[in-house]
This record gives structure tokens, C-alpha cells and sequence, in this order.
């Protein structure tokens, strides 16, 4: 089987089927030819390139791994987490929108809504007609989502939602929100607050360093009146959260990978053609040893997300995999865009080329769907038996 890419150290694409390479092309070429061209002028600009949100639902980015009676591509979990790698290529934004539209958004419609709310919202948001956020994260609690201030009262037949969620990818130009709070009792539910409903607000984060081709915002609740019909049925304890966190930490340990790719191969570029000392840099053995470290980490991370795939499709999948997916490949990510900006010197830190964007943007990454140190403390759990993180 051909490769996709130059990198493919292993012959990893060998372990791939056909329709898997098909996916992961088409999503590399929707990258060079629709992403990179103007991802760099968006980042500049802290804004999100809308335009390449029909372009993509066209193309079944959204909801992907979803069933096509919902409109979506029914895809299996690799060819969805090469899918990640691409987007994340071009760079983490492209990536983290179509994650929360499909991961964070439509999944917990799918697994926890009623019939009429599946019918409703999936074929809205599969073919980008829609777009949804995902409101767990608050201004005190992040790791700790069992501490969540927010609250859902019940009146009558409605809810009344009071509260904020904090960094919320899509949040203020998102037609829906996943919105988790706690009841009267405790019990954290979930519930679908659409844009216009009085009281609801979300007002969009600036001046950030990350993610700035990307919208992220709060949401705000002042006494949001929701009906029973908007209240996921399914949805109930701090599990139903989880489990949507897990679906996007699978992604992100693919999506991490491509920035890295992005980042490895600018550096070898620029090595192989910046001359020193009469000689390209790429001779250097400081600056080869640094290449081989990247490719080496990459190509361990490739095989692990695979790994993790085909136990996902098997239903043999353990959140505590994920947790190790999310982990390995953010962190060696992250330290990959370091080596990138090292080897490209003083051009490193241009927009001329992406290392700088990436490197900036692994930062959040690393941050979100779970810390690296809560996931080290979630697989340190799983082999001890002892919870060090209470």
C-alpha cells in the first residue's frame, strides 16, 4: 500500500486498509489546499476560518465516527483518529472545532439524547448547519469536575440553570450548548441550552497566545429557563461527562501527533537547506540527534494511537488507554515543537513557517481534556490500586 506521507518511518500505512488510507489523504489534501493557505493570516488575526466549515461537513469531518442515518460518515476509530492527525497538521483550532463538534457535541446527543433530540440536532450538526459547544469546565474547577458550582433547578416542567463554564471551544458562535450541571440532589445532569434563550450568554475570551485560530469563550447562566424536553434523558452522575471527555482524548492523541509531523518536517526541511559552516545544519550530529529523537517519538506515538484505535473498535478500549494516548503523544508533541524551534534558530519564531503557531498552540493542548499530570495520576491509580490525586 503507498504511503500518504514522506513520514512513515515504519511502514505503518502497511498496517492500514484502503479505506483508512482514502480518509487519510483526503483530509491531508483538504489540509494543503484549503487549511494552510490561510491558517496563518487567521492565527494573526485570532480568528476562526468559518468558511472551511461547509467544506468540511461536505467532506464528513463532523461526527464522523457517528452512524450515516444521522448524516454522518460512520467511520471507525482509526480512520476517525487519522482524520484528527490531518486536521491537526494544519493546526489544532481546525482540529479542536471538528473534536468538540463531533466528540463533545453530537456523541453525548447520540448517547445520551432522547430519539427527537437525535433526529433534531445530529443531521444539523453533521452538515455544519449547526454548531455546538461543550459546557463542563468552570472558572474553579477543571480537573475537578465533581466540584461544578453550576445549577440546574427544577420547576415545574422547566429547569433553571444558573452558573458559568469556562474556556469553551466554539461557545459564542455555538447554536447549541452541552451544558452539565448539578440538580437539587447533586446528580450532575446534562442539557441542551440553545443560543437566544433568555438569560444565556457567551461572550468570547481574547488576547490569547494559543489557539488563536479558534473561538473560545464562557458561557454565562442567569436563571436560564430550559424545558424537560431540552434535558438529556440519559445523562446522569459525573460518568456521562466522562465518558464525552474520553471520546475527545482519543482524539487528541492522534491530533497531537500532527502537529508534531508538522513541526519534524519543517525542521528537516530547514536543516537539510539552512548552510553553516560551509555545510547544511542537517550535518551537525547535535542537530541529527535532535531529528532522530522526533522521528523516533512519532513514530512510537503512531503505533500507540493505532494500537488504541483498533482496541476502540474492538470495544476493548480502557479509559485509562485513552489517558495514556492523551498523555505520551501531547507531551512528546509539545517537546517536539520545542526541538523544531531550536533547529530553525532565530526563524523559528516567524510565522513563516508553522513551528512557532504549533508550539503556542500545543501549549493549551497539553492544558485541556485532562492535564498531563492528572492522566499520570489516573493510569498511576490504574496499576496501584491507590489514588494519589484525593
Amino acid at each position: 500500500m503507498a504511503q500518504v506521507s514522506s513520514l512513515d518511518y515504519f511502514n505503518i500505512s502497511e498496517l492500514l486498509s484502503e479505506d483508512e488510507v482514502m480518509i487519510q489523504r483526503a483530509t491531508r489534501e483538504f489540509v494543503d489546499h484549503e487549511v494552510l493557505p490561510v491558517i496563518s493570516k487567521h492565527h494573526r488575526d485570532a480568528t476562526f476560518p468559518t468558511e472551511l466549515i461547509p467544506k468540511m461537513a461536505e467532506l464528513g469531518f463532523l461526527g464522523s465516527s457517528l452512524p450515516t442515518e444521522y448524516g454522518c460518515a460512520g467511520l471507525n476509530n482509526v480512520a476517525y483518529g487519522l482524520l484528527m492527525q490531518e486536521l491537526e497538521r494544519g493546526d489544532s483550532g481546525i482540529r479542536s472545532f471538528c473534536s468538540v463538534q463531533g466528540a463533545l457535541v453530537m456523541y453525548p446527543i447520540f448517547q445520551f439524547g432522547s430519539d427527537e433530540q437525535k433526529k433534531k440536532w445530529l443531521p444539523q450538526l453533521a452538515s455544519g448547519k449547526k454548531i455546538g459547544c461543550f459546557g463542563l469546565t468552570e472558572p474553579d474547577f477543571g480537573s475537578n469536575p465533581g466540584g461544578m458550582k453550576t445549577r440546574a433547578r427544577k420547576k415545574g416542567n422547566d429547569w433553571i440553570l444558573s452558573g458559568a463554564k469556562m474556556w469553551i471551544t466554539n461557545g459564542s458562535m455555538a447554536d447549541v450548548a452541552v451544558v452539565w450541571a448539578k440538580d437539587d440532589d447533586g446528580v450532575i445532569r446534562g442539557f441542551l441550552v440553545e443560543k437566544g434563550m433568555k438569560g444565556f450568554s457567551a461572550p468570547e475570551m481574547t488576547r490569547k497566545f494559543s489557539l488563536r485560530a479558534s473561538v473560545t469563550s464562557e458561557l454565562v447562566f442567569h436563571d436560564v429557563v430550559v424545558p424537560e424536553s431540552n434535558r438529556l434523558p440519559k445523562a446522569e452522575g459525573i460518568s456521562s461527562p466522562l465518558k464525552c471527555l474520553t471520546q475527545a482524548r482519543y482524539g487528541i492523541a492522534w491530533g497531537a501527533l500532527g502537529a508534531a509531523i508538522a513541526c519534524y518536517e519543517t525542521a528537516l526541511s530547514y536543516a537539510k537547506s539552512r548552510i553553516q559552516f560551509d555545510k547544511p545544519i542537517a550535518g551537525f550530529q547535535l542537530i541529527q540527534e535532535k531529528l532522530v529523537w522526533m522521528l523516533t517519538e512519532i513514530t512510537k506515538g503512531q503505533l500507540l494511537a493505532l494500537q488504541l484505535g483498533r482496541l476502540k473498535d474492538q470495544n476493548k478500549a480502557k479509559f485509562t488507554h485513552v489517558s495514556m494516548g492523551k498523555m505520551n503523544n501531547v507531551r512528546i508533541a509539545r517537546e517536539i515543537t520545542h526541538l523544531a524551534r531550536e533547529i530553525l534558530g532565530a526563524n523559528g519564531i516567524l510565522d513563516e513557517y508553522p513551528v512557532i503557531r504549533h508550539m503556542m498552540n500545543i501549549e493549551s493542548v497539553y492544558t485541556y481534556e485532562g492535564t498531563n499530570e492528572m492522566h499520570t495520576l489516573i493510569l498511576g491509580a490504574d496499576i496501584t490500586g491507590i489514588e494519589a490525586y484525593r
